[in-house]
Protein backbone atom coordinates (compact mmCIF):
# COMPACT_ATOMS: atom_id res chain seq x y z
CA UNK A 1 0.00 0.00 0.00
CA UNK A 2 1.63 3.04 -1.19
CA UNK A 3 -1.07 5.42 -0.43
CA UNK A 4 -0.21 7.95 2.74
CA UNK A 5 -2.91 7.37 5.18
CA UNK A 6 -3.48 7.44 9.05
CA UNK A 7 -2.42 3.89 10.35
CA UNK A 8 -4.26 2.33 13.67
CA UNK A 9 -4.22 -0.66 15.75
CA UNK A 10 -7.94 -1.30 17.65
CA UNK A 11 -7.27 -4.06 20.03
CA UNK A 12 -10.28 -5.92 20.52
CA UNK A 13 -13.20 -6.62 18.15
CA UNK A 14 -16.06 -6.44 20.40
CA UNK A 15 -19.24 -3.61 19.64
CA UNK A 16 -16.59 -0.88 20.60
CA UNK A 17 -13.72 -2.20 19.13
CA UNK A 18 -15.72 -2.85 15.66
CA UNK A 19 -17.89 0.62 15.26
CA UNK A 20 -14.05 2.41 16.40
CA UNK A 21 -12.32 0.94 13.47
CA UNK A 22 -15.28 1.44 11.15
CA UNK A 23 -15.27 5.32 12.47
CA UNK A 24 -11.79 5.68 11.85
CA UNK A 25 -11.94 3.86 8.62
CA UNK A 26 -14.75 6.10 7.58
CA UNK A 27 -12.62 9.12 8.40
CA UNK A 28 -10.24 7.89 6.26
CA UNK A 29 -7.54 5.90 8.32
CA UNK A 30 -6.38 2.20 7.75
CA UNK A 31 -7.23 0.07 10.47
CA UNK A 32 -5.88 -3.18 11.72
CA UNK A 33 -8.30 -4.87 14.24
CA UNK A 34 -6.74 -7.31 16.46
CA UNK A 35 -8.91 -9.94 18.41
CA UNK A 36 -8.08 -12.46 21.01
CA UNK A 37 -10.70 -14.93 19.79
CA UNK A 38 -11.71 -16.50 15.88
CA UNK A 39 -14.95 -14.48 15.80
CA UNK A 40 -15.50 -11.11 15.97
CA UNK A 41 -18.32 -9.69 18.55
CA UNK A 42 -16.88 -10.27 22.17
CA UNK A 43 -19.68 -10.19 24.44
CA UNK A 44 -22.26 -9.31 22.08
CA UNK A 45 -21.22 -12.92 20.32
CA UNK A 46 -20.50 -14.32 23.85
CA UNK A 47 -22.09 -12.27 26.31
CA UNK A 48 -25.74 -12.31 25.41
CA UNK A 49 -27.78 -14.66 26.71
CA UNK A 50 -28.05 -17.56 23.50
CA UNK A 51 -31.78 -18.18 23.49
CA UNK A 52 -32.13 -13.92 22.26
CA UNK A 53 -31.70 -15.33 18.48
CA UNK A 54 -32.38 -12.18 16.98
CA UNK A 55 -30.51 -9.75 18.64
CA UNK A 56 -27.35 -12.24 17.79
CA UNK A 57 -28.45 -12.41 14.42
CA UNK A 58 -28.69 -8.97 14.08
CA UNK A 59 -25.28 -7.97 15.54
CA UNK A 60 -23.24 -10.50 13.71
CA UNK A 61 -24.57 -9.26 10.24
CA UNK A 62 -23.63 -5.60 11.43
CA UNK A 63 -20.32 -7.11 12.44
CA UNK A 64 -19.72 -8.69 8.45
CA UNK A 65 -20.79 -4.95 7.12
CA UNK A 66 -18.35 -3.40 9.40
CA UNK A 67 -15.43 -5.67 8.23
CA UNK A 68 -16.18 -4.99 4.76
CA UNK A 69 -15.62 -1.73 5.32
CA UNK A 70 -13.03 -0.46 3.14
CA UNK A 71 -9.71 0.27 5.08
CA UNK A 72 -10.47 -2.22 7.95
CA UNK A 73 -8.43 -5.87 8.24
CA UNK A 74 -9.40 -8.25 10.51
CA UNK A 75 -6.46 -10.37 12.19
CA UNK A 76 -8.08 -12.68 15.35
CA UNK A 77 -6.46 -15.78 17.23
CA UNK A 78 -4.22 -13.76 18.36
CA UNK A 79 -3.50 -11.42 21.76
CA UNK A 80 -2.23 -8.17 22.05
CA UNK A 81 -0.24 -7.14 25.93
CA UNK A 82 2.40 -7.33 27.68
CA UNK A 83 2.16 -11.48 27.47
CA UNK A 84 0.47 -11.53 24.08
CA UNK A 85 1.69 -12.53 20.75
CA UNK A 86 2.54 -8.65 20.17
CA UNK A 87 3.23 -6.03 23.08
CA UNK A 88 2.10 -2.46 22.23
CA UNK A 89 5.98 -1.48 21.45
CA UNK A 90 5.88 -4.20 18.40
CA UNK A 91 2.78 -2.60 17.55
CA UNK A 92 4.75 0.89 17.46
CA UNK A 93 7.73 -0.40 15.30
CA UNK A 94 4.98 -2.03 12.94
CA UNK A 95 4.43 1.59 12.25
CA UNK A 96 1.01 2.11 13.96
CA UNK A 97 0.37 6.20 15.01
CA UNK A 98 -1.96 5.45 17.20
CA UNK A 99 -4.08 1.94 19.31
CA UNK A 100 -7.24 2.13 20.57
CA UNK A 101 -7.84 -0.72 23.10
CA UNK A 102 -11.02 -1.53 23.14
CA UNK A 103 -10.57 -5.14 24.65
CA UNK A 104 -13.34 -5.12 27.23
CA UNK A 105 -13.18 -5.77 30.91
CA UNK A 106 -11.24 -9.05 30.62
CA UNK A 107 -10.34 -9.58 34.32
CA UNK A 108 -12.43 -10.91 37.15
CA UNK A 109 -13.63 -9.41 40.15
CA UNK A 110 -13.71 -12.06 43.63
CA UNK A 111 -14.46 -10.95 47.23
CA UNK A 112 -11.23 -12.29 48.39
CA UNK A 113 -13.40 -14.68 50.68
CA UNK A 114 -12.42 -18.17 52.86
CA UNK A 115 -13.61 -21.14 50.48
CA UNK A 116 -13.18 -18.83 46.81
CA UNK A 117 -11.03 -22.00 45.78
CA UNK A 118 -13.67 -24.82 46.46
CA UNK A 119 -15.44 -27.08 43.71
CA UNK A 120 -19.07 -25.33 42.87
CA UNK A 121 -17.33 -21.83 43.28
CA UNK A 122 -17.90 -19.90 40.06
CA UNK A 123 -17.38 -16.37 38.32
CA UNK A 124 -20.11 -15.15 36.27
CA UNK A 125 -18.02 -14.18 33.24
CA UNK A 126 -16.93 -18.02 33.05
CA UNK A 127 -20.47 -19.50 33.20
CA UNK A 128 -21.56 -17.00 30.63
CA UNK A 129 -18.60 -17.83 28.19
CA UNK A 130 -19.55 -21.39 28.87
CA UNK A 131 -22.97 -21.54 27.38
CA UNK A 132 -22.12 -18.92 24.63
CA UNK A 133 -20.03 -21.32 23.27
CA UNK A 134 -16.72 -19.33 23.79
CA UNK A 135 -13.76 -21.67 23.58
CA UNK A 136 -11.55 -22.80 25.88
CA UNK A 137 -14.78 -22.26 28.33
CA UNK A 138 -17.23 -24.17 26.32
CA UNK A 139 -15.29 -27.48 27.86
CA UNK A 140 -15.03 -26.20 31.31
CA UNK A 141 -16.63 -28.75 34.07
CA UNK A 142 -19.40 -27.35 36.43
CA UNK A 143 -20.43 -28.48 39.30
CA UNK A 144 -23.81 -26.37 40.54
CA UNK A 145 -25.62 -29.40 43.04
CA UNK A 146 -29.33 -28.77 43.99
CA UNK A 147 -29.07 -25.60 45.11
CA UNK A 148 -26.81 -22.67 44.13
CA UNK A 149 -26.32 -18.61 45.22
CA UNK A 150 -26.33 -16.19 42.57
CA UNK A 151 -24.26 -13.12 44.41
CA UNK A 152 -25.48 -9.53 42.34
CA UNK A 153 -28.64 -7.99 41.80
CA UNK A 154 -28.57 -6.87 38.34
CA UNK A 155 -29.27 -8.58 34.71
CA UNK A 156 -25.98 -10.94 34.55
CA UNK A 157 -27.40 -12.31 37.87
CA UNK A 158 -30.58 -12.85 36.01
CA UNK A 159 -28.88 -14.47 32.86
CA UNK A 160 -27.56 -16.84 35.08
CA UNK A 161 -30.37 -17.61 37.27
CA UNK A 162 -32.37 -18.01 34.11
CA UNK A 163 -29.43 -20.91 33.44
CA UNK A 164 -29.19 -22.78 36.33
CA UNK A 165 -33.42 -22.85 36.35
CA UNK A 166 -33.68 -23.74 32.21
CA UNK A 167 -31.15 -25.45 31.69
CA UNK A 168 -29.57 -27.01 34.37
CA UNK A 169 -32.56 -26.93 36.36
CA UNK A 170 -31.25 -27.25 39.98
CA UNK A 171 -33.55 -27.11 42.75
CA UNK A 172 -33.14 -23.61 43.76
CA UNK A 173 -31.76 -20.12 42.78
CA UNK A 174 -30.80 -17.93 45.60
CA UNK A 175 -30.20 -14.31 44.38
CA UNK A 176 -27.88 -12.93 47.52
CA UNK A 177 -28.34 -9.20 47.27
CA UNK A 178 -26.27 -6.98 49.65
CA UNK A 179 -28.54 -4.13 49.56
CA UNK A 180 -32.44 -3.97 49.94
CA UNK A 181 -35.77 -4.96 47.17
CA UNK A 182 -35.70 -0.91 46.85
CA UNK A 183 -31.93 -1.32 45.40
CA UNK A 184 -32.07 -4.45 43.05
CA UNK A 185 -30.63 -3.37 39.87
CA UNK A 186 -32.00 -5.67 36.84
CA UNK A 187 -34.30 -4.50 33.84
CA UNK A 188 -37.86 -5.61 34.39
CA UNK A 189 -37.49 -6.90 30.73
CA UNK A 190 -34.99 -9.35 31.73
CA UNK A 191 -37.10 -10.42 35.09
CA UNK A 192 -40.17 -11.64 32.73
CA UNK A 193 -37.48 -14.89 31.71
CA UNK A 194 -37.25 -16.57 35.32
CA UNK A 195 -40.83 -14.90 37.35
CA UNK A 196 -42.80 -18.04 36.91
CA UNK A 197 -40.07 -19.61 38.65
CA UNK A 198 -40.01 -16.67 41.86
CA UNK A 199 -41.71 -18.20 45.03
CA UNK A 200 -44.10 -15.07 45.82
CA UNK A 201 -44.57 -16.82 49.27
CA UNK A 202 -40.48 -16.51 50.14
CA UNK A 203 -40.16 -13.07 48.77
CA UNK A 204 -43.29 -12.06 50.94
CA UNK A 205 -41.48 -13.47 54.13
CA UNK A 206 -37.77 -11.65 52.80
CA UNK A 207 -39.53 -8.45 52.53
CA UNK A 208 -41.41 -8.49 55.83
CA UNK A 209 -37.87 -9.40 57.43
CA UNK A 210 -35.96 -6.88 56.02
CA UNK A 211 -39.08 -4.25 56.37
CA UNK A 212 -37.75 -2.53 59.65
CA UNK A 213 -34.40 -1.62 57.97
CA UNK A 214 -36.36 -0.06 55.03
CA UNK A 215 -38.84 1.78 57.22
CA UNK A 216 -36.02 3.26 59.12
CA UNK A 217 -34.36 4.99 56.09
CA UNK A 218 -38.13 5.85 54.57
CA UNK A 219 -38.45 3.10 52.00
CA UNK A 220 -42.10 1.78 51.29
CA UNK A 221 -41.87 -2.15 51.20
CA UNK A 222 -44.84 -2.34 49.39
CA UNK A 223 -43.50 -0.49 46.75
CA UNK A 224 -40.61 -2.19 46.16
CA UNK A 225 -42.26 -5.71 46.35
CA UNK A 226 -44.61 -4.16 43.24
CA UNK A 227 -41.71 -3.73 41.38
CA UNK A 228 -39.78 -6.67 41.60
CA UNK A 229 -43.28 -8.28 40.54
CA UNK A 230 -44.04 -5.58 37.83
CA UNK A 231 -42.55 -8.60 35.39
CA UNK A 232 -45.45 -10.95 36.38
CA UNK A 233 -48.25 -10.65 33.61
CA UNK A 234 -45.61 -10.79 30.99
CA UNK A 235 -44.08 -14.13 32.79
CA UNK A 236 -42.50 -16.67 30.18
CA UNK A 237 -42.99 -19.97 29.98
CA UNK A 238 -40.88 -21.92 32.46
CA UNK A 239 -39.38 -25.58 32.02
CA UNK A 240 -38.79 -26.63 35.24
CA UNK A 241 -39.78 -26.79 38.87
CA UNK A 242 -36.16 -24.54 39.84
CA UNK A 243 -37.60 -22.61 43.06
CA UNK A 244 -36.45 -18.74 42.75
CA UNK A 245 -36.06 -16.57 46.04
CA UNK A 246 -34.08 -13.91 47.16
CA UNK A 247 -31.46 -13.01 50.45
CA UNK A 248 -31.60 -9.34 50.91
CA UNK A 249 -29.30 -7.65 52.97
CA UNK A 250 -26.49 -10.17 53.04
CA UNK A 251 -22.98 -9.65 51.96
CA UNK A 252 -20.85 -13.25 51.67
CA UNK A 253 -18.19 -13.43 54.46
CA UNK A 254 -16.63 -17.00 53.77
CA UNK A 255 -18.04 -20.18 51.49
CA UNK A 256 -18.22 -23.64 53.39
CA UNK A 257 -17.22 -26.60 51.91
CA UNK A 258 -16.71 -30.00 52.96
CA UNK A 259 -14.28 -32.91 53.54
CA UNK A 260 -14.08 -33.53 49.36
CA UNK A 261 -13.95 -29.84 48.48
CA UNK A 262 -17.53 -29.84 47.58
CA UNK A 263 -19.11 -26.55 48.77
CA UNK A 264 -21.60 -26.95 51.51
CA UNK A 265 -23.11 -23.68 52.01
CA UNK A 266 -22.27 -19.85 52.15
CA UNK A 267 -21.86 -17.66 55.21
CA UNK A 268 -23.74 -14.01 55.04
CA UNK A 269 -23.29 -10.95 57.45
CA UNK A 270 -26.91 -9.63 57.83
CA UNK A 271 -26.65 -6.01 57.17
CA UNK A 272 -28.77 -2.60 58.02
CA UNK A 273 -29.56 0.24 55.72
CA UNK A 274 -28.54 3.57 55.34
CA UNK A 275 -28.38 6.66 53.78
CA UNK A 276 -25.03 8.83 52.91
CA UNK A 277 -24.97 11.81 50.43
CA UNK A 278 -28.42 10.33 49.09
CA UNK A 279 -27.37 7.06 48.50
CA UNK A 280 -28.60 4.05 50.17
CA UNK A 281 -25.64 1.96 51.35
CA UNK A 282 -25.08 -1.33 52.94
CA UNK A 283 -23.68 -1.49 56.88
CA UNK A 284 -22.51 -4.62 58.43
CA UNK A 285 -24.39 -5.81 61.86
CA UNK A 286 -22.05 -8.86 62.83
CA UNK A 287 -24.73 -10.93 62.87
CA UNK A 288 -24.08 -13.79 60.66
CA UNK A 289 -26.20 -16.86 59.11
CA UNK A 290 -25.73 -19.70 57.03
CA UNK A 291 -27.33 -20.33 53.66
CA UNK A 292 -27.52 -23.55 52.39
CA UNK A 293 -26.28 -24.11 48.81
CA UNK A 294 -24.07 -26.48 47.00
CA UNK A 295 -22.88 -23.80 44.35
CA UNK A 296 -21.75 -20.10 44.49
CA UNK A 297 -21.48 -17.84 41.30
CA UNK A 298 -20.17 -14.22 41.93
CA UNK A 299 -21.85 -11.61 39.63
CA UNK A 300 -20.38 -8.84 40.89
CA UNK A 301 -18.82 -7.36 37.74
CA UNK A 302 -15.29 -7.28 36.20
CA UNK A 303 -12.40 -5.46 35.48
CA UNK A 304 -9.97 -5.20 32.88
CA UNK A 305 -6.77 -7.22 32.66
CA UNK A 306 -3.83 -6.16 34.91
CA UNK A 307 -1.37 -7.38 33.11
CA UNK A 308 -2.15 -5.94 29.58
CA UNK A 309 0.65 -3.60 29.79
CA UNK A 310 -0.89 -0.48 30.97
CA UNK A 311 -1.60 1.19 34.28
CA UNK A 312 -4.70 0.52 35.99
CA UNK A 313 -6.86 2.27 39.01
CA UNK A 314 -9.94 1.44 40.12
CA UNK A 315 -10.12 -1.84 38.12
CA UNK A 316 -9.95 -0.07 35.02
CA UNK A 317 -7.13 1.56 32.96
CA UNK A 318 -5.99 4.52 34.12
CA UNK A 319 -7.62 8.10 31.73
CA UNK A 320 -6.09 11.44 31.44
CA UNK A 321 -7.67 13.25 34.24
CA UNK A 322 -7.14 16.97 31.87
CA UNK A 323 -8.16 15.04 28.77
CA UNK A 324 -6.30 16.43 25.45
CA UNK A 325 -8.89 14.99 23.22
CA UNK A 326 -12.18 14.88 25.46
CA UNK A 327 -14.97 13.66 23.76
CA UNK A 328 -18.45 14.46 25.72
CA UNK A 329 -16.38 15.63 28.44
CA UNK A 330 -14.84 12.29 28.67
CA UNK A 331 -11.24 11.32 28.58
CA UNK A 332 -10.08 8.71 26.36
CA UNK A 333 -6.74 9.05 26.91
CA UNK A 334 -4.43 6.29 28.69
CA UNK A 335 -2.51 8.03 31.63
CA UNK A 336 0.60 6.96 33.71
CA UNK A 337 -0.25 7.75 37.43
CA UNK A 338 2.69 6.66 38.82
CA UNK A 339 4.75 9.62 36.50
CA UNK A 340 1.50 11.39 36.01
CA UNK A 341 1.83 11.56 32.43
CA UNK A 342 0.22 10.98 29.63
CA UNK A 343 0.34 7.45 27.44
CA UNK A 344 1.27 9.85 24.62
CA UNK A 345 -0.51 7.30 21.32
CA UNK A 346 -2.38 4.69 23.38
CA UNK A 347 -6.81 5.55 24.02
CA UNK A 348 -9.40 3.14 25.87
CA UNK A 349 -12.78 2.66 25.46
CA UNK A 350 -15.41 0.52 26.00
CA UNK A 351 -15.44 -1.41 29.17
CA UNK A 352 -11.57 -1.03 28.67
CA UNK A 353 -12.45 3.00 29.67
CA UNK A 354 -15.21 1.96 32.23
CA UNK A 355 -15.60 -1.86 32.97
CA UNK A 356 -19.06 -3.36 33.37
CA UNK A 357 -20.88 -0.27 31.99
CA UNK A 358 -23.70 -0.64 29.51
CA UNK A 359 -24.61 -2.64 27.04
CA UNK A 360 -24.21 -2.95 23.37
CA UNK A 361 -25.53 0.21 22.28
CA UNK A 362 -22.95 1.71 24.78
CA UNK A 363 -20.55 0.31 23.98
CA UNK A 364 -20.49 1.19 20.16
CA UNK A 365 -21.38 4.53 21.37
CA UNK A 366 -18.36 4.51 23.62
CA UNK A 367 -15.94 3.33 20.90
CA UNK A 368 -17.18 5.52 18.24
CA UNK A 369 -16.26 8.46 20.81
CA UNK A 370 -13.05 6.93 21.50
CA UNK A 371 -12.33 6.91 17.66
CA UNK A 372 -13.06 10.32 17.53
CA UNK A 373 -10.55 11.35 20.64
CA UNK A 374 -8.29 9.56 18.34
CA UNK A 375 -8.90 11.05 15.26
CA UNK A 376 -8.22 14.22 17.19
CA UNK A 377 -5.14 13.00 18.08
CA UNK A 378 -3.96 12.22 14.49
CA UNK A 379 -4.48 15.53 13.37
CA UNK A 380 -1.03 16.97 14.81
CA UNK A 381 0.96 13.88 13.39
CA UNK A 382 1.93 13.76 9.62
CA UNK A 383 0.37 10.75 7.69
CA UNK A 384 2.34 7.33 6.63
CA UNK A 385 2.51 5.13 4.09
CA UNK A 386 0.64 1.72 6.07
CA UNK A 387 3.00 -1.33 5.78
CA UNK A 388 0.74 -4.23 5.75
CA UNK A 389 2.85 -6.53 4.41
CA UNK A 390 5.60 -6.12 7.15
CA UNK A 391 2.90 -6.95 9.77
CA UNK A 392 1.35 -9.92 8.02
CA UNK A 393 5.15 -10.85 7.54
CA UNK A 394 5.39 -10.56 11.74
CA UNK A 395 2.59 -12.29 12.05
CA UNK A 396 3.43 -15.70 9.96
CA UNK A 397 6.25 -15.98 12.10
CA UNK A 398 4.18 -16.47 15.49
CA UNK A 399 3.45 -20.12 14.23
CA UNK A 400 -0.50 -20.00 14.90
CA UNK A 401 -3.08 -19.54 12.81
CA UNK A 402 -4.31 -15.81 12.00
CA UNK A 403 -8.12 -15.71 10.97
CA UNK A 404 -8.91 -12.76 8.67
CA UNK A 405 -11.98 -11.02 7.26
CA UNK A 406 -12.65 -13.55 5.02
CA UNK A 407 -12.00 -16.44 7.08
CA UNK A 408 -14.40 -15.43 9.41
CA UNK A 409 -17.27 -14.82 6.17
CA UNK A 410 -16.53 -18.23 5.52
CA UNK A 411 -17.42 -19.74 9.26
CA UNK A 412 -20.41 -17.82 9.31
CA UNK A 413 -21.20 -19.05 6.14
CA UNK A 414 -20.67 -22.47 6.98
CA UNK A 415 -22.25 -22.56 10.50
CA UNK A 416 -25.51 -21.28 9.09
CA UNK A 417 -25.26 -24.44 7.05
CA UNK A 418 -25.15 -26.69 9.61
CA UNK A 419 -27.91 -25.07 11.73
CA UNK A 420 -30.02 -25.30 8.83
CA UNK A 421 -28.73 -28.63 8.47
CA UNK A 422 -29.98 -29.47 11.87
CA UNK A 423 -32.69 -27.47 11.83
CA UNK A 424 -31.94 -25.31 14.72
CA UNK A 425 -32.20 -21.31 14.55
CA UNK A 426 -28.02 -20.70 15.36
CA UNK A 427 -24.96 -23.15 15.30
CA UNK A 428 -21.85 -22.72 17.16
CA UNK A 429 -18.76 -24.56 17.09
CA UNK A 430 -17.55 -24.90 20.15
CA UNK A 431 -13.50 -25.26 19.99
CA UNK A 432 -10.94 -23.21 18.09
CA UNK A 433 -9.85 -26.44 16.55
CA UNK A 434 -12.72 -27.09 14.94
CA UNK A 435 -13.52 -23.37 13.41
CA UNK A 436 -9.61 -23.72 12.10
CA UNK A 437 -10.61 -26.98 10.61
CA UNK A 438 -13.68 -25.84 8.99
CA UNK A 439 -12.05 -21.98 7.40
CA UNK A 440 -8.88 -24.16 6.27
CA UNK A 441 -11.17 -27.24 4.57
CA UNK A 442 -13.13 -24.53 2.52
CA UNK A 443 -9.69 -23.21 0.97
Amino acid sequence: MSTESYYVAVVGAGPAGMFAARELARYGAQVAVFNRDIKPGGLAEYGIYPDKFTMKIGLRSQFRQVLETPGIHYFGNLTIGAQGDLTLDDLRNLGFQAILVCAGAQGTKWLGLPGENLTGVYHAKDLVYHYNQLPPYTKKPFHFGRRAAVVGAGNVMLDIARFLIQKVKVDEVVAVVRRGPAEVKFDKKEMEYVIANLSQRALDDEIARVTPQMSAIGQDPAVARASILESLPKAQPTNSTSRFRFEFLASPTQILGDEKGFVSGLEVEDNSLALKDGEVKARGTGQKRIVKVDSVVFAIGDKVDETFGLPTEWNEFAKNPTPRYPVDGLSYEAYAPGSASVIEDVFVAGWSRQASTGLVGYARKDGTNGAKAVWQYLQSLKPAIPNLPALESRLRTLGKPIVTGSDVRKLAEIETAEAQRRGVEVFKYGTNEEMLEKIMSVG
